[in-house]
């Protein structure tokens, strides 16, 4: 695994209280935490009815009505 460029913020102790990454480090970051959900979300409606078209318009239509 690649190492993260890393600084820290420290209080009057020296105790680290925040991090501070790189916009470039945050945004890959974001986007490996956000592709996990994705991926886990997608592993459990593996199971679920699929709907066609057709169905899943009607499904649509009658939730506005709500």
């Amino acid at each position: 695994m690649t190492a993260i460029p890393r600084k820290y913020i420290t209080d009057a102790r020296n105790q680290k209280q925040a991090v501070i990454v790189d916009l470039e480090t945050f945004n890959r970051m974001e986007s490996i935490i956000e592709d996990n959900g994705l991926a886990r979300f997608m592993e459990e409606a593996e199971g679920d009815e699929v709907l066609s078209v057709q169905e899943a318009k009607k499904h649509y239509r009658a939730l506005k009505k709500d």
